[in-house]
């Protein structure tokens, strides 16, 4: 219970307290003008009825201003997770197009990679058939300079 809660049931036990020691006053009939006719009546009763119904007034005052309060509450939670929703989206299409993105980017690389694999293999290949024909010169030239053939 928050401090004005306890301030005002201190008020009106109070006021339950001043209404029970004086209730024979309270309860005295007087002369009352309605300004179009006179009435006896209990002026302190009329006062005291005044007052739980002003507190009636505020008390429902309070409740469709605290109702009020909720359903706004409410509503700006909904219009939150809404929000929240939508940028989770966002950000998983962003990782979706990153993703498609990067993939494509391995894709030419691999292709590129593929393509200097296929001309490094085809180097060797040349330079294996040169050191092959040389190699074969070489024999050529030893077989007939009356040399014994080399065993490869």
């Amino acid at each position: 219970m928050n401090l004005r809660s306890g301030l005002v049931i201190v008020v009106l036990v109070l006021i339950g307290i001043f209404s029970a020691l004086n209730w024979s006053v309270l309860m005295a009939p007087t002369d009352l003008s309605l300004g179009f006719s006179a009435v006896k009546a209990p002026l302190g009763l009329i006062m005291l009825g005044l007052i739980v119904l002003l507190a009636a007034v505020f008390l429902i005052y309070i409740v469709v201003l605290q109702a009020g309060m909720m359903s706004e509450s409410r509503r700006v939670a909904k219009e939150l997770k809404a929000q929240r929703e939508l940028a989770d989206k966002a950000e998983a299409s962003r990782f979706d197009e990153l993703r498609q993105l990067h993939s494509a980017d391995l894709q030419t690389l691999l292709a590129r990679v593929d393509q200097l694999d296929r001309e490094l293999r085809s180097a060797i290949e040349a330079n294996a058939n040169g050191i092959n024909a040389t190699l074969g010169e070489i024999d050529d030239r030893l077989q007939r300079g009356g040399m014994p053939r080399l065993q490869g």
